[in-house]
């Protein structure tokens, strides 16, 4: 029995100094981490529950934006280049397109229901910018200049915002308030083509947010509590740690509320529309 137990907890031993010595970096691979990263590169989506038509007692359709210069943002803008294995989100989402893991939709302006799909050729132009005010001097006429239009590429650092389409509703099968994110919508800085000011942002294309989610579970951003708990591009919006506001819900009009209100009212509408929503949720466990 003695020489039996002996036995088993000498080949635990050698497991666990094969475990150890397994865990080892060899720092001519892996110079700049004391640990092997493994756990966001194999992580999955957590999936959707199923909700049933006849479980949905109440539902609101939004479109939010996440303005990324604020400062609860910027995980999801930097780094603005690629450092080892995090990206911006824009980053994120243009490599996919590029590889052709996810689908881009065109005319974000307008349509907002996935229909328009974008060809490869014309994603690929999209990431490309063109000067076309950009002058240079004449090198066969000295001191006069010419138009001579320069190409760049679109960048993480031109991309301040983003839309969002989201649907909230109230299951009564879990007796819970719900919210699925259905699109995002990166806008680019729309520049005055005379002084070059930036005065506004451009929609570029849409992107179905549940297609994006086994991209962004094995998408790392930055923790600022943590270095060692590193949080994916999924869990931000799984668990809503973003901040925005609410530029538009689903009306008989279809317009946004920058139609109807503007300044400070168009701020006080969207915190309505936003308290509208808390409130549903809390009569309806009143009713």
């Amino acid at each position: 029995m003695k020489t039996t137990k002996f036995i088993l907890v000498t080949i635990l031993m050698i497991l666990a100094i094969d475990s150890v010595k397994a865990q080892v970096i060899d720092p001519s691979i892996f110079p700049d981490q004391v640990f092997l990263r493994e756990n966001t590169m194999t992580r999955k989506p957590i999936p959707y529950i199923y909700v049933r038509e006849s479980d949905v007692m109440w539902s609101k359709r939004v479109w939010r934006t996440l303005d990324l210069r604020e400062k609860f943002n910027h995980p999801l803008y930097y780094p603005e280049t690629r450092i080892n294995n995090r990206a911006s989100l824009y980053d994120v989402i243009k490599l996919a397109l590029l590889e052709g893991t996810i689908q881009a939709f065109d005319n974000p302006a307008m349509d907002d229901e996935f229909k328009v799909k974008m060809s490869k050729a014309t994603i690929e132009g999209i990431f490309t910018v063109w000067d076309s005010t950009r002058q240079v001097e004449d090198p066969n006429n000295p001191g006069t200049y010419i138009l001579a239009p320069l190409a760049t590429d679109l960048n993480s650092n031109n991309i301040k915002a983003y839309w969002m389409k989201e649907d909230w509703f109230f299951d009564k099968q879990r007796s819970v308030m719900d919210v699925r994110i259905l699109g995002l919508c990166p806008m680019k800085e729309k520049a005055d083509p005379g002084s070059g000011e930036i005065i506004g942002y451009s929609p570029i294309f849409w992107v179905y947010f549940p297609q994006c989610r086994p991209i962004f579970a094995k998408s790392e951003v930055f923790n600022t509590k943590n270095d060692g708990e590193r949080r994916s591009l999924d869990d931000l919006f799984w668990k809503r740690m973003f901040a925005s506001y609410i530029h538009k819900e689903s009306n008989v009009y279809d317009r946004p509320v920058i139609v109807y209100s503007t300044g400070i009212e168009a701020l006080l509408e969207s915190d309505r529309i936003k308290s509208d929503i808390s409130t549903i949720e809390h009569n309806l466990w009143h009713l």
